[in-house]
C-alpha cells in the first residue's frame, strides 16, 4: 500500500460510511485541472451542440477522448479507495446503465451515426457523474468545482455583454486562441447575437437565446444562493456585481419560456431555505431584478444602435451605466446581508422550529407572482417599465401563441413515434431521423424541444426509467441527507441542486440537453449532489477483493476502449477537414479522394463523409461517371457501381435519412430504371416524407411516363391503371392541403406544402389525356406565370393552349408570346393535339 501511497498519494477515510479522497492526491488535482480546463473550453465550442453533421461533432469527439483519460485516472483512483458499502455507492456503478441503455437501442437504431455518436455522449456523462462523486467527497474539492462552475459562468456572461455592447472583436481576440470561431473571421464568435423575428436576441456562446436562458437562470440563482448564505462583505461581493449583469442578459434573449420557468425553479428554491433565508432571498432577488429593469431600456437600446453602428463612446456609455447599477445593488446587497440577516435570523428561529413554517412564505410567494404575472401581462401599466422588445414577448405569453402551439404539436408527434419504438427507442437521434414521417404539419425542427420525449423516443421506456429511476435515486438520498445535516454541510452541496433541477426544468420546454456542455454539467451536478449524501449500509457485504475490484476494473476498460475510439474518430474527422482543404486548392482526384478515403475507413457509413458533405464519396464517383461516359464509357459503370455500393451500405446504417433515399432514387433515374424510381418512391419516399411535395411530384409524374411507355404498347389497361395511380397520389397531396387548415390560426404550418407547377401540369395532361380539356385548362393555368425562361412554365402554357383548342377556345397573346420564345413550340402543340389517347 505504500508504493500505491507514492504513486498516487491516496487514501482511505471515512467520511459518514463513504470512501473519499484526500486533497493530497496528485489524482485529486489532475481532476480538479481536468474540470476547471473543461468548464472553460466546453462553452465555446458552441458548448458541445450535438448538431448530428460533421461540423458539430469534433468537440464532442475530442470531449470524449479527454473524458475517457479521466475515467482511467478514476479507475485507477477507485482501486485504492472505492468499496461497495452503501446503498449509495450502488448508484455509482448504476449511471452506466444510461449508456447500456442506448447501446441496447443500437439494436433498432434509426441511424447509426446518431446513435452511435450518442453512446459516446452518454458515456462522457457517466463520466462526469463519477467525476462529481469522486471530486466533492471532501470539502475543498467541493468548494473548488462550485467555484469554476460560477466563475466560468460569469465569463460567459461577460463575453456576451462585450459582443452586445460593441466589444465583439476585443470578446474574440480574448477566446480566439481555443474557441470554435467563425472561419470567415478569425475573431467573431459566431451569432453571440442572433436575429429573428423578435429582434436581437443575446445567446453568448450557446448560439441559441433561449438555452443561454436556461443557463442564465442556473447561474442567477447559484448567486443569489451564494448571496443570501454569506456575511463576509468580501464572499457576497463578487456574486452580488455579477447578478445584475446576468439578470440583464437574462431579459435580453428575450425568451419567454425562460421568464415562465424562473420563478418555478425560484420557488422549489425557498422550499429547502429556512424562513430568514426565503425573505433575504425574496428581497435580494426581487431588489436585483428591479435594479435590471431600472437600466434594461438604456443598455437595449444602446447595444441595439452598436449592432448597427460602432462606437467607442456609446459603449463605454452602456458598460458605466451597467457597472453602476451593478455597484448600487452590491453595496445594497452587502449592507442587507450584514446587518439585516442576522436580524431576521434571531426574529424567525421560533418559527424555523416549527412543522412546515418554511412552506407559508414559498405559498405566499406564489400568490404575490401569480398577481404580479397579472399586474405585468395586463393592461394596467405596470408592463411599461419594459423596453419594447421585452414586452412585446411578455405580451405574447400565452397558451394560444405560435411556439406553445409547435411544441404541443412536436410533443403528440413524439408520443407517435414512441408508439412504434415503445420499449427500448430508436436510437441516439431518433426524433431528428423520424419526425419528418410523424409530424402532423410540416414544420423543420430536429429537436423535440422537450428532453423528457426526446430521452424516451430515444432510449425507449427501459431507458427513460432507468434515467428517471436514477435521478429520483439520487435525489431521495440527497433530501434525507439535507434534512438530517446540519447548515455547513447543507450548504456545501446546495449549489448542485441549484444546478440540477435548474437544468432539468427548464429542459421539459426546450432542448438545452443536445447541448453536450450542458448535460456534462448536469450530470457532474448529480454526481456532486450524491457524494456527500449519506445512506444505510448494504445489507450483502463481502469482504472479496473481487466484488470492491470490479468497478474500477470496467471502468478502467471501459476508458481504454472509448479513448481508441473517440481518438479513431477525431482521427476521421481531421482527414476529412484535410479533403475540403484540399479541394480549395486542388481539383485532382487523387489528391482529393485520398485523405476521404481514410475518413470513410476509420468511420464507416458516416452520411457527410459518404454522401451528405460539402464534398462527398458518392458525389465525386458520379462525377466522375458523368464525365466518363462522354470520354470512355467502358469504364464510366465501374464509378457508378462504386457509388450504388456506396449507397447500398450507407442505406443499411442510415434507413430513414431523405438525402440518401433522395440519392437512391436519383441513381434510379441515373440509370433510366423509372419502375423501380417509381417503386422507390412510393414505398420509402412518401411514407417516409409526407410533407415533401417533391416526392408526391415525381411519383406522378413517373406514373405518366410509365402510361405513356404503356401507350406506346397498346396496354391500355396498364395505362389507365398508371394514370389512376397518379391521380390517387395527387389526391393525398389536396387531403393533406385540406388537413392544414384544421390548424389554430396563431400557429403556422412550417413549409409549404402546396400543389406545384409540376403537379399541376401532371394532372392536367390527365385530364386531357381522358378528354377532360376544362378540367385540364383549369388545372394548369393558376400555375402559369409570365416567366417564359422557365421550362416547366413553358409546358404548363403548351398544355394550357391546347387544352383550349380541343374546346374551341384559344389565347391568341399568350400563344405569340410561346412561339416567339422559341417557334417550335408551334410543332409542339401540333404534335400534342395529333396524338390519340386510349379510352378509360
Amino acid at each position: 500500500m505504500s508504493a500505491s501511497k507514492n504513486a498516487y498519494t491516496a487514501s482511505r477515510a471515512k467520511t459518514n460510511g463513504t470512501i473519499t479522497t484526500e486533497k493530497s492526491s496528485i489524482i485529486f488535482w489532475f481532476l480538479v485541472v481536468f474540470t476547471g480546463l473543461f468548464l472553460f473550453w466546453a462553452p465555446f465550442q458552441r458548448a458541445l451542440f450535438n448538431g448530428g453533421t460533421y461540423d458539430f461533432e469534433r468537440s464532442i469527439y475530442s470531449a470524449s477522448v479527454w473524458s475517457s483519460i479521466i475515467l482511467l485516472l478514476i479507475a485507477i483512483l477507485a482501486f485504492f479507495v472505492f468499496k461497495l458499502n452503501e446503498q449509495k455507492d450502488v448508484l455509482t456503478i448504476l449511471v452506466l446503465l444510461m449508456p447500456l441503455t442506448y447501446v441496447i437501442s443500437l439494436s433498432n437504431s434509426a441511424s447509426h451515426y446518431l446513435a452511435t455518436n450518442m453512446v459516446y455522449i452518454q458515456m462522457l456523462y457517466a463520466t462526469f457523474f463519477i467525476l462529481g462523486v469522486f471530486l466533492t467527497k471532501n470539502k475543498l474539492g467541493t468548494s473548488i468545482v462550485a467555484a469554476l462552475f460560477l466563475i466560468s459562468g460569469y465569463f460567459i456572461v461577460v463575453f456576451g455583454l462585450l459582443y452586445w455592447l460593441g466589444n465583439g472583436n476585443f470578446a474574440g481576440h480574448l477566446v480566439g486562441w481555443f474557441a470554435f470561431m467563425d472561419t470567415t473571421n478569425a475573431y467573431l464568435y459566431r451569432d453571440a447575437i442572433m436575429t429573428d423575428s423578435n429582434g436581437l436576441r443575446l445567446t453568448s456562446v450557446f448560439q441559441y437565446a433561449n438555452t443561454y436562458a436556461a443557463f442564465l437562470i442556473t447561474l442567477s440563482l447559484s448567486a443569489l444562493f451564494f448571496i443570501v448564505k454569506s456575511r463576509k462583505w468580501y464572499s457576497i461581493l463578487p456574486h452580488a456585481f455579477l447578478l445584475v449583469p446576468v439578470i440583464v442578459s437574462f431579459w435580453l434573449t428575450l425568451s419567454r419560456g425562460a421568464i415562465v420557468v424562473i420563478p418555478v425553479v425560484f420557488l422549489i428554491m425557498l422550499f429547502f431555505f429556512s424562513i430568514s433565508r426565503q425573505i433575504l432571498a425574496l428581497v435580494q432577488f426581487g431588489l436585483a431584478f428591479v435594479t435590471s429593469l431600472v437600466i434594461l431600456q438604456k443598455v437595449t437600446d444602446i447595444g441595439i444602435g452598436l449592432q448597427k453602428t460602432p462606437s467607442a463612446s456609446e459603449s463605454w456609455h452602456g458598460w458605466s451605466i451597467l457597472l453602476l447599477a451593478s455597484v448600487v445593488y452590491t453595496v445594497l446587497a452587502i449592507v442587507i446581508q450584514y446587518f439585516v440577516g442576522p436580524w431576521l435570523e434571531r426574529l424567525t428561529a421560533r418559527l424555523d422550529a416549527k412543522k412546515y413554517a418554511t412552506f407559508i412564505l414559498p405559498i405566499a410567494a406564489i400568490v404575490i407572482g401569480v398577481v404580479g404575472a397579472f399586474l405585468i401581462i395586463s393592461d394596467t401599466g405596470f408592463k411599461n417599465i419594459l423596453p419594447d422588445n421585452v414586452k412585446t414577448r411578455v405580451e405574447n405569453i400565452n397558451f394560444q401563441q405560435h411556439s406553445v402551439l409547435e411544441r404541443g404539436t412536436f410533443y403528440k408527434d413524439a408520443v407517435k413515434l414512441w408508439s412504434d419504438y415503445p420499449i427500448i427507442g430508436a436510437g441516439g437521434g431518433a426524433w431528428a431521423s423520424l419526425y419528418e414521417k410523424y409530424q402532423n404539419n410540416p414544420y423543420t425542427s430536429r429537436q423535440a424541444h422537450n428532453f423528457a420525449l426526446q430521452y424516451l423516443v430515444e432510449a425507449g421506456a427501459l431507458g427513460f426509467l432507468a434515467f428517471v429511476g436514477f435521478v429520483i435515486a439520487v435525489l431521495v438520498f440527497y433530501i434525507r441527507s439535507y434534512i438530517k445535516s446540519s447548515q455547513e454541510k447543507r450548504d456545501l452541496h446546495f449549489l448542485f441542486f441549484i444546478v440540477m433541477i435548474s437544468l432539468l426544468v427548464h429542459s421539459m420546454i426546450d432542448f438545452d440537453l443536445s447541448y453536450v456542455y450542458l448535460g456534462a454539467i448536469l450530470f457532474l451536478a448529480l454526481g456532486s449532489m450524491l457524494s456527500n449524501s449519506s445512506s444505510a449500509p448494504l445489507r450483502l457485504k463481502s469482504t472479496s477483493v473481487a466484488i470492491h475490484k470490479a468497478f474500477p476494473a470496467l471502468l478502467a476498460v471501459l476508458s481504454i476502449v472509448v479513448f481508441f475510439i473517440s481518438a479513431t474518430l477525431v482521427s476521421a474527422n481531421s482527414s476529412y477537414k484535410q479533403t475540403l482543404e484540399v479541394i480549395q486548392k486542388s481539383q485532382d482526384y487523387n489528391q482529393i479522394v485520398t485523405p476521404l478515403d481514410k475518413a470513410i475507413s476509420l468511420h464507416p457509413a458516416h452520411p457527410d463523409y459518404v454522401l451528405t458533405g460539402q464534398i462527398n464519396r458518392i458525389g465525386i464517383l458520379l462525377q466522375v461517371y458523368n464525365q466518363m461516359q462522354k470520354e470512355d464509357p467502358s469504364k464510366a459503370d465501374g464509378f457508378f457501381n462504386q457509388a450504388q455500393d456506396l449507397l447500398t451500405q450507407l442505406l443499411k446504417k442510415e434507413p430513414h435519412n431523405r438525402y440518401v433515399a433522395m440519392q437512391q432514387l436519383n441513381m434510379y433515374l441515373m440509370k433510366g430504371k423509372k419502375q423501380e424510381a417509381l417503386d422507390w418512391s412510393t414505398t420509402q419516399m412518401i411514407p417516409n416524407y409526407p410533407w415533401y411535395t417533391e416526392m408526391y411530384e415525381k411519383s406522378i409524374s413517373l406514373n405518366i411516363e410509365l402510361a405513356n411507355q404503356a401507350k406506346e404498347k397498346s396496354n391500355t389497361q396498364e395505362f389507365n391503371e398508371r394514370l389512376d395511380s397518379a391521380l390517387a397520389t395527387y389526391k393525398e397531396v389536396l387531403t393533406r392541403i385540406d388537413s392544414l387548415k384544421n390548424l389554430p390560426k396563431e400557429q403556422a404550418q412550417g413549409r409549404e406544402f402546396a400543389v406545384t407547377p409540376g403537379m399541376a401540369l401532371s394532372v392536367g395532361q390527365i385530364s386531357y389525356m381522358r378528354g377532360d380539356y376544362a378540367g385540364a385548362a383549369a388545372n394548369i393555368q393558376p400555375h402559369i406565370t409570365d416567366n417564359l425562361d422557365n421550362q416547366t412554365n413553358r409546358v404548363l402554357i403548351r398544355w394550357y393552349l391546347v387544352a383550349l383548342q380541343k374546346q374551341g377556345s384559344k389565347d391568341q397573346a399568350l400563344m405569340d408570346k410561346l412561339i416567339a420564345k422559341d417557334p417550335a413550340e408551334k410543332q409542339n402543340m401540333d404534335a400534342i393535339l395529333a396524338t390519340s389517347f386510349p379510352a378509360k
